[in-house]
């Protein structure tokens, strides 16, 4: 299933990530998240349109966690699992992600270790094995001003086609 979701990234369709308990706090971090590949320049202006948010807003990354120095300037910390932090993005990377840095260079980051999340972690794994890079967009699996998806149906929002259901390894499509 998890190659399903890499092809559906890859076809520029964005992915809702629905497994688990519920989070709690600002960040989107792997249970409750829409997906997308930040390799698309124009990918902050089509999750924006789906979310409805302002077209200025931006959004963090997942990355996997070996590979977030080659990313982004990390220093003093060694990882960062909550996307707490703006981490400036190295220059030879910014046009690779450019759908994550923000105006001013930076990409609020969450690295992904295997332990911590073991669905995130394999489809950022299957995603770097397809394209060579270790980050995807992630943000909240939730419309502006709405709280986000108990259940996997209610995570459809506009715009938003496909949710992988995790727990049942399922590819829910709203348009069957």
């Amino acid at each position: 299933m998890i190659h399903e979701v890499i092809r559906l990234l890859k076809e520029q369709k964005p992915v809702g990530l629905f497994q688990g308990a519920s989070e709690a706090g600002a960040r989107a971090l792997g249970n409750r998240s829409i997906l997308f590949d930040p390799r698309n320049p124009k990918g902050k202006d089509i999750i924006n349109q789906i979310k409805k948010r302002e077209y200025f807003r931006p959004f963090g990354a997942s990355c996997l966690h070996e590979k977030a120095e080659e990313y982004v300037d990390m220093y003093p910390l060694k990882e960062s699992p909550y996307m707490l932090y703006a981490f400036p993005v190295k220059e030879e990377k910014k046009h690779k992600i450019p759908a994550v840095v923000h105006v001013d260079g930076t990409c609020r980051m969450q690295t992904v270790k295997k332990e911590n999340n073991k669905v995130l972690h394999t489809i950022l794994s299957g995603w770097y094995q397809e394209t060579n890079i270790p980050v995807l967009l992630n943000t909240s699996l939730n419309g502006a001003g709405q709280p986000l998806a108990y259940v996997p149906i209610d995570a459809f929002i506009d715009g938003l086609d496909y949710i992988y259901y995790a727990d049942d390894k399922q590819i829910l499509d709203r348009r069957k």
